[in-house]
C-alpha cells in the first residue's frame, strides 16, 4: 500500500491549512465565546473549494473523492473543529441527496451546497431516540394527490437555523401507527416550507459557534416530489448518510487532535519549570509520545477507511473503527493536552481548554461510541443485538 498523497493532494492540503490557519484560527476563541456562527468563514471555505471538492463536476465540484475532502476537512479541524462541523455535515447531507436524490433534485438543491454558498442539515435524532431510530416518533401521512403532511420534533440538529440554510433531510415514520413493523420516508424539507420552524439555538459546553436547535414540524404539506429515494426506504438512505458522517466526524476528531499535539509541543518547548523547560520532563515526553501515537493510528485509520471509500469498498468495519478510534483519540490528546498546559489548560482562553469541550459530542454523535463497538463486534461475526 502507497502511504504517500500525491502532488495535487499535497497541494489541496497546504493551500487549506494555510486558510484555516491565517484566518480561521485567529478567530476561533472568538466564536466559542460568542456562539456566532461564521458564515464568512464558511463562504470562504467554499470559495476555497473545499465543499465541492467530493462531488462530481456535472453538478459543479471538483470531481475528486472522499479522501481528498477528508485531507481538507482536517486541516479545518485543526484550527477550528466548530466550523469543520457545519462543513462536514452540510458536505454528508449533499452527497447523500447527490446518490439517492433525483437529478431534478440535485439541478435544483446542490449548486449553493457544492458552491459552499448555502448549507444544509439532515435530522434523524429526536428528544427520545438517536441510534435508536426504531424509537422514532416524527410521522409522515399521505393525504392523496401525492402530498403528505408530517408532524413531529427532532432534537440537536446542526445547520438547519442559519442565514445561509436553505434545506433539510428528515426521516420520518411512515408507516400506519398500528402497524406491527415501522416504516421510513426521507423528504427534502425547503426552510421556507409551512408548518416547519426551527427552534433556538442550545446552549452547548462546545460546538458553539455551529447551528445546533430542535425543528419541529407542525401539519407540514410536502409532495412527494419531495422524497428521497422510495417511499417507506428512508431509513437504509439515512444510514448510508450516517456512514459518511462517522467518516467525516472522525476526520474533525483528527484534526483536533493534532491540534493537541502542536500546542503541546509548543508549550513544552517554551513553558519554564524546575530551571528549564517542561519539555524536559520525562513525564511530560510521556504524555507528548502518547499523543503524537494517538493521532498517528488515528490518521492511519481514518485515512484507509477513506481511501477504502473511493475504491469501491464501503466497509462498515472500516468505517466505524475509524469513528470509534479517531473520536475516542481526539478526546485522550485533548485531556493530555490540558493536563501539559496546567492551570492555563483549564481557562477558557486557552485553545486546549475548547478541543476539550468541542471533542466531547464526537464519541457520542452519529453513533455513539458503544454503537461502534458493537457494529465491530457484528461484523467480526458474533451474534449482536441492538434491542
Amino acid at each position: 500500500m502507497n502511504f504517500e498523497l500525491t502532488q495535487d493532494q499535497l497541494n489541496l492540503q497546504a493551500k487549506v491549512r494555510e486558510f484555516a490557519q491565517a484566518e480561521i484560527a485567529p478567530r476561533a476563541e472568538e466564536l466559542d465565546r460568542t456562539g456566532e456562527f461564521p458564515a464568512d468563514l464558511f463562504k470562504k471555505l467554499g470559495d476555497l473549494g473545499v465543499m465541492s471538492i467530493p462531488f462530481p463536476e456535472s453538478l459543479g465540484g471538483m470531481g475528486l473523492g472522499v479522501f481528498d475532502a477528508v485531507l481538507a476537512l482536517e486541516e479545518v479541524a485543526r484550527a477550528d473543529q466548530s466550523l469543520a462541523v457545519s462543513a462536514m455535515v452540510s458536505m454528508a447531507t449533499g452527497l447523500t441527496l447527490s446518490r439517492f436524490g433525483t437529478q431534478a433534485q440535485a439541478e435544483q438543491w446542490l449548486p449553493g451546497i457544492v458552491s459552499g454558498q448555502k448549507m444544509c442539515a439532515i435530522a434523524g435524532t429526536e428528544p427520545d431516540a438517536g441510534s435508536d431510530t426504531a424509537g422514532f416518533k416524527t410521522r409522515a401521512r399521505e393525504i392523496g394527490g401525492n402530498r403528505w403532511v408530517i408532524n413531529g420534533e427532532k432534537a440537536y440538529i446542526t445547520n438547519a437555523g442559519t442565514d445561509l440554510s436553505t434545506f433539510t433531510l428528515l426521516l420520518t415514520v411512515s408507516s400506519p401507527p398500528d402497524a406491527p413493523n415501522k416504516n421510513y420516508t426521507l423528504f427534502l424539507v425547503p426552510n421556507d416550507t409551512p408548518g416547519y420552524t426551527r427552534g433556538n439555538k442550545y446552549r452547548k459546553m462546545g460546538w458553539r459557534s455551529s447551528d445546533t436547535r430542535p425543528l419541529y414540524f407542525a401539519d407540514c404539506e410536502l409532495s412527494g416530489d419531495n422524497i428521497i429515494g422510495q417511499p417507506h426506504k428512508g431509513r437504509f438512505v439515512l444510514h448510508k448518510g450516517y456512514q459518511a458522517a462517522r467518516l467525516f466526524l472522525a476526520t474533525c476528531s483528527l484534526g483536533l487532535a493534532q491540534a493537541c499535539l502542536d500546542h503541546s509541543i509548543g508549550y513544552a518547548q517554551t513553558r519554564q519549570a524546575f530551571g528549564g523547560t517542561i519539555g524536559r520532563l520525562q513525564m511530560v515526553q510521556e504524555m507528548v509520545a502518547e499523543m503524537a501515537l494517538l493521532v498517528d493510528s488515528a490518521r492511519l485509520i481514518t485515512y484507509r477507511a477513506a481511501w477504502g471509500v473511493d475504491n469501491g469498498h464501503h466497509n462498515l468495519m472500516d468505517l466505524s473503527m475509524a469513528k470509534y478510534h479517531a473520536t475516542e483519540a481526539g478526546s485522550k490528546c485533548a485531556n493530555l493536552a490540558v493536563q501539559i498546559h496546567g492551570g492555563w489548560g483549564f481557562m477558557d482562553d486557552c485553545p486546549v481548554s475548547r478541543y476539550m469541550r468541542d471533542n466531547r459530542v464526537c464519541t457520542i454523535g452519529d453513533g455513539s461510541s458503544q454503537i461502534q463497538k458493537l457494529l465491530i463486534a457484528r461484523e467480526c461475526g458474533l451474534d449482536v443485538s441492538f434491542s
